[in-house]
């Protein structure tokens, strides 16, 4: 049955490889009707989401919010199937970091790097278009596929140039790997966590919010500075990421900081164009009175 999902799943992304990103977004916009008028794609999640977290806009300000949602959503869909063809220079032109010099002075003292970010925008193809734009070798966390076929399939064709994927099951490993070289690692650090057990508190668009804490313990392991990767949409199909210098010397930071400064700065780009986040996941499942 795996194998023959995998023929099917090639076949669909041969599909998109014949045709043009432009054209696409033709189906895109089909899809967007279809997943927020016919299927009703978690529209409770999404205006439950909303509502608590812009309590001060009105009902028909949080609808439009979630009708830009659903088209973003679509596109977001597409672009990542369209990745599978891609490759590096299409991604660069698209995917641009606007000051990549904030790592590589890292780079030349011969230190590794984290940056962080959130389910905004595009994060799909920042790892895969970084290579040829950071000195840094990037480093991009996935969780791997239950079907072999098609999880060994993007690994090969999700990865260009210099960029390399680690599975989340190996995330201390990865660290200590010898990369041959200085590696900046993206880290998606937004999910709600899987218990309480696991979780810092922050207060986060209105809502006290459980988070992970990876990125912040891997740093404080092996003296990383970490980063802020924040996503700017452009326009369609163009976008560009700029970093924020978290902390320089995570060792010095209380527990829990860096985990609230990345929080903050991840809420502060949602407010700037808050139909661009991920507002279809159940961020807020966790509650604190569980713990």
């Amino acid at each position: 049955m795996n194998k023959l999902v995998y023929l099917l799943f090639r076949v669909f992304i041969g599909l998109f490889t014949l045709v043009p990103l432009r054209f696409l977004y033709l189906f895109s916009d089909l899809l967007h009707h279809f997943i927020r008028s016919v299927l009703r794609y978690r529209r409770k999640v999404v205006f439950t989401n909303l509502k608590n977290s812009f309590p001060d806009k009105t009902d028909a300000e949080l609808r439009s919010i979630a009708r830009r949602y659903y088209r973003h959503l679509s596109d977001i869909l597409v672009e990542s199937l369209k990745s599978f063809s891609m490759n590096e220079e299409d991604l660069v032109n698209r995917y641009r970091c606007t000051n990549p010099e904030v790592l590589n002075e890292y780079f030349k003292q011969g230190k590794s790097v984290i940056c962080v970010a959130g389910h905004y925008g595009n994060w799909e193809w920042g790892g895969a278009a970084s290579g040829t734009q950071l000195l840094h070798k990037p480093i991009g966390f996935y969780k791997p596929l239950s079907n072999p076929y098609i999880d060994e399939y993007v690994q090969k064709t999700r990865v260009t140039g210099r960029t390399r994927l680690a599975s989340i099951t190996r995330t201390a490993e990865t660290f200590i790997q010898d990369w041959g070289e200085p590696a900046v690692f993206f880290m998606i650090a937004d999910q709600s966590p899987s218990s309480t057990r696991l979780a810092f508190w922050v207060d986060f668009l209105n809502q006290e919010t459980a988070t992970l804490h990876g990125p912040e313990k891997y740093a404080r392991i092996h003296r990383l500075p970490v980063f802020f990767a924040s996503v700017n949409k452009v326009r369609r199909g163009f976008y560009t990421i700029t970093f924020t210098l978290v902390a320089s010397d995570p060792e010095q930071a209380k527990t829990g900081e860096i985990t609230s400064r990345f929080m903050n700065l991840l809420e502060q780009e949602i407010k700037i164009q808050p139909a661009y986040y991920l507002w279809s996941h159940r961020r807020w499942k966790l509650k604190r009175a569980e713990q």
